[in-house]
C-alpha cells in the first residue's frame, strides 16, 4: 500500500510540473551532462541561447564544452572558472569579442570560434599554451595579438574568411604548424619567415591578392598541397631545390595555381585523416 502511495505522488509530481525536464536553466539538468570516452562532455548547441546558463560555470568538471549555433553576442568572465577545459567549441554564434579570460584555460587544446563577429583576439589566449588546434575563421579579423607566438604547440590554424592583409607575425613562431588556412583574406604579400614553419604539410592562400611568393617557401620542404588559386601571381621564385620535386600545374595570370609535392600527381592519401577533414570542413 505504502508503494502506491509513494508512485501516485511521483505521479502528481510530474503532473504538475510537466516543462521541468525541458528548462535549459535548470541546474539539476544541466548537471547531466555525459561522459564520453572518459570526458566530461556537455552539448547545449542549436538551443537558440542569448546567454549561457549562469549553472554552466559551476560545472568546473567539464573537459569538453559545445555551445555552437546560438546567439550568443558575449561570455561572461566567468569562462575562466572551466579551468579544466579541453575543448570549447563556440562556432556559429555572435560573439564581437572573447573575454579576458579565456586566457584562464591552461589546459585547452581546441578551440573553435568561427563564424563569429571577433574584431579583435585577446592578448590573454596566448596564456592557453596547450592549445593544438585554433580556428578563427569566417570573422572580422585584421591581425592577432603578438601574444600569441607562445602557441608553440599548435598544429591547425585557420584563418580563412577574414580582412587580413599581411600575415600576422606571431605566425612565424608556431613552429608545429602542419596546417595553415589562409584564404579569401587580402594578404597582398608572405614575407621571407615563412620558411620557419618546416612542419607545414598543407598550406592554403587562395582567394588573396598576392602578386609574389618568397623564395622561403623552398624550404617547406614537408609541404604536400600548396593552393594559391585566385590570386594575381606575376612572379615565381626559383624553385630548385631537387629534394623538394615541386609540380607547378598552372601558374598564368588570374588562373587557378596549385603546387603539389612531392608526389606527381594529386594525391592526399598520404594526409593525416583529421588533417584532411580539418581543410576540407574547416567552418
Amino acid at each position: 500500500m505504502g508503494g502506491r502511495v509513494c508512485r501516485e505522488e511521483v505521479k502528481e509530481e510530474k503532473r504538475r510540473s510537466p516543462g521541468r525536464e525541458d528548462s535549459l536553466s535548470s541546474a539539476d539538468k544541466i548537471q547531466r551532462f555525459s561522459k564520453q570516452s572518459g570526458h566530461n562532455v556537455l552539448s547545449l548547441a542549436r538551443r537558440g541561447l542569448k546567454d549561457a546558463p549562469g549553472e554552466l560555470w559551476e560545472l568546473q568538471e567539464l573537459e569538453k564544452l559545445n555551445l555552437s549555433l546560438n546567439n550568443l553576442k558575449a561570455l561572461p568572465p566567468q569562462l575562466g572558472l572551466l579551468s579544466n577545459l579541453l575543448v570549447l567549441n563556440l562556432w556559429g554564434n555572435q560573439l564581437s569579442s572573447l573575454p579576458a579570460e579565456v586566457g584562464q584555460l591552461r589546459r585547452l587544446r581546441v578551440l573553435f570560434v568561427y563564424r563569429n563577429r571577433l574584431t579583435e583576439v585577446p592578448e590573454e589566449l596566448g596564456a592557453c599554451t596547450q592549445l593544438e588546434v585554433l580556428s578563427l575563421a569566417n570573422n572580422q579579423l585584421s591581425s592577432l595579438p603578438a601574444s600569441l607566438s607562445n602557441l608553440t604547440r599548435l598544429r591547425k590554424l585557420n584563418l580563412s574568411h577574414n580582412l587580413m592583409a599581411h600575415l600576422p607575425g606571431c605566425i612565424y613562431s608556431m613552429k608545429a604548424l602542419v596546417f595553415l588556412d589562409l584564404s579569401c583574406n587580402r594578404l597582398e604579400n608572405v614575407a621571407e619567415n615563412i620558411q620557419a614553419l618546416l612542419e607545414l604539410k598543407i598550406l592554403i592562400m587562395e582567394g588573396n591578392q598576392l602578386q609574389s611568393l618568397p623564395r622561403g617557401l623552398c624550404f617547406l620542404i614537408r609541404l604536400e598541397l600548396l593552393n594559391l588559386d585566385f590570386n594575381h601571381i606575376r612572379d615565381l621564385p626559383e624553385f630548385s631545390s631537387p629534394s623538394t620535386r615541386w609540380r607547378l600545374e598552372a601558374a598564368l595570370p588570374g588562373a587557378a595555381c596549385c603546387m603539389v609535392f612531392p608526389h606527381d600527381a594529386l594525391d592526399l592519401s598520404t594526409v593525416e585523416p583529421e588533417i584532411l577533414a580539418f581543410w576540407i570542413f574547416p567552418s
